[in-house]
């Protein structure tokens, strides 16, 4: 059984994507053994106690230095059991530590097609904002690992969506959600949890 921690800033929608997915049995093997979040009004909190999932808040003003709360971020996770962290919206950087530790064990959501719109000072709204002032006819999402550059891991899974003439920012956003990160995040989720991947030599090869 695959332990998922998932580390969550705001609404948590991609999250609930992941409880319905284990629900429905689109992911097996699996359960969230955790759902932290950098902010304590983030409704993600409120969806994982709904579902019976331990909660709890660990946010950087809550420490007098980056250092200590990344000790602390570091020790949650480790102290749920997780074996795959799976960043769902976290808008804080990774700890090093984390990362070492953790190495091919964390996963992020990104709302674009990876290497467009990405990297630093690329995230939320601001991706789709780009994505349309470029004037691109398709976007999506990629679920990737983590490593210690931004956006820049092995990349497991990408999803296309067309990109449609009146798109604003907001409806190109909620588009790519239900279309994409909705679907893949699960899908990696679940191809992870029955060790149907591998990375070799900083790509992802998937197992018949």
């Amino acid at each position: 059984m695959l332990k998922v921690a998932v580390l969550v800033s705001g609404g948590g929608t991609n999250l609930q994507a992941i409880i319905d997915s284990i629900e429905n049995g689109k992911i097996t093997n699996t359960e969230i053994v955790a759902v932290i979040s950098n902010n304590k009004n983030a409704y993600a909190l409120e969806r994982a106690s709904k579902a019976g999932i331990k909660a709890m808040c660990i946010s950087p003003k809550d420490y007098e230095n980056r250092a200590l709360f990344n000790t602390a971020l570091l020790q949650a996770v480790e102290e749920s059991g997780a074996d795959l962290v799976v960043l769902a919206g976290f808008l804080v950087v990774i700890p090093e530590e984390m990362i070492q530790k953790y190495r091919n064990r964390i996963i992020n959501v990104h709302p674009s097609l990876i290497p467009s719109f990405c990297g630093t000072g690329y995230y939320g709204v601001k991706v789709h904002e780009a994505a349309l002032e470029r004037g691109v006819r398709v976007s999506g999402a990629t679920v990737h690992f983590v490593d210690e550059g931004t956006d820049t891991g092995p990349i497991i899974l990408q999803k296309a969506v067309e990109v449609l003439d009146g798109d604003t920012p907001e409806i190109l956003q909620k588009r790519i959600m239900e279309r994409a990160e909705w679907i893949i995040l699960p899908m990696a989720i679940d191809l992870i949890a029955n060790e149907k991947i591998e990375v070799v030599d900083g790509k992802v090869i998937t197992k018949k």
